[in-house]
């Protein structure tokens, strides 16, 4: 990174943080203090505002902001892919401020960079896995959930689960503190507190029903970071199977997360899963079909037969 490369990142630095220390800028661009209270004095001198704070470090006077900044066609690209992400998957807020976005990246386009920005986008596309695309009932969910998260407010619904209780039912309504929202494999999830539970909990936006948001407010947890946080492992039941190695491809394809190990011995797949409950991979082996046999547990066995039962019934 030459010094004016440098003095234009230290510029960005100080534009995206309220107060920098000279010894964090030095740290962070690989140099020596001295060369930041040099570039700092240039940038000054070029009419940047920037403002020293003794024993505290620096920072841009409000309401500063740099001119438009040239990019090159990949540059661009990249930011336009991105826009056109959060208006095919986020609300319809996100989504009409995406698309006013990329109106304004490609406006300040030099025409031979937009031209170039627009061949390359013309040979990629954004292919997501599960839904072809965000449905509107999960658009409103999203819209309602960001603004209970932003508001601090609790939400209220009733959440279908994907494996039936021991009694059979699959419904339940949750009274949740929402903590943030992850898209996960294509699906949007809310990570939240559930008042039922007393933990948290991820619901998929798509099982929702009857979502409000409540007047009742609710407190964030000290320290609680949504891109720090991992979900505790909870997968202590462990399903081997045997199977035709053909199809090592789409086992790991189908359950990446409930997979454990893969080995192939005498030209049989001998393959291991850990999970939550056994039913969790009852439709992904039945998918499977004739090409894999359950070994243990006898009560995944067991299920097997039964459905396997009930569709010789209705053929």
């Amino acid at each position: 990174m030459n010094k004016t490369e440098r003095q234009l990142a230290v510029t960005l630095e100080l534009q995206r943080n309220k107060v920098v220390r000279a010894e964090d800028l030095a740290a962070h661009f690989e140099t020596s203090v001295r060369t930041i209270y040099r570039d700092i004095q240039a940038l000054s001198e070029a009419g940047v505002p920037i403002i020293g704070a003794p024993g505290q470090g620096y920072s841009m006077m409000e309401g500063y902001f740099l001119p438009p900044i040239g990019f090159t066609a990949e540059e661009a690209v990249a930011l336009l892919m991105g826009t056109d992400f959060i208006e095919q998957r986020l609300d319809e807020e996100y989504g009409s401020k995406a698309n006013t976005a990329r109106r304004k990246i490609e406006a300040i386009l030099p025409e031979a960079v937009r031209a170039e920005s627009k061949r390359v986008r013309e040979t990629m596309k954004l292919i997501y896995s599960g839904e072809p695309s965000t449905g509107q009932k999960v658009k409103d969910y999203l819209a309602l959930a960001r603004q209970a998260i932003l508001e601090r407010r609790k939400l209220i619904f009733t959440y279908q689960k994907k494996m039936p209780e021991p009694d059979g039912s699959r419904q339940s309504s949750r009274e949740v503190d929402p903590y943030g929202l992850a898209l996960v494999q294509g699906h949007w999830v809310l990570v939240a507190r559930c008042s039922l539970r007393q933990d948290i909990r991820h619901f998929r936006l798509s099982r929702m029903t009857e979502l409000a948001v409540s007047e009742e407010r609710y407190s964030m947890p000290p320290g609680f970071d949504l891109s720090r946080y991992r979900p505790p492992d909870d997968r202590n039941v462990r399903v081997s199977i045997r199977a035709n190695p053909a199809i090592a491809d789409k086992i790991e394809e189908t359950v990446p997360f409930y997979l454990e190990e893969m080995e192939t011995r005498e030209d049989v797949l001998m393959v291991t899963f850990l999970v939550r409950r056994p039913e969790e991979l009852l439709p992904h082996v039945l998918g499977w079909g004739g090409e894999v046999e359950v070994l243990e547990p006898e009560s995944l066995r067991s299920r097997i037969r039964e459905e396997a039962e009930k569709m010789l019934k209705r053929y």
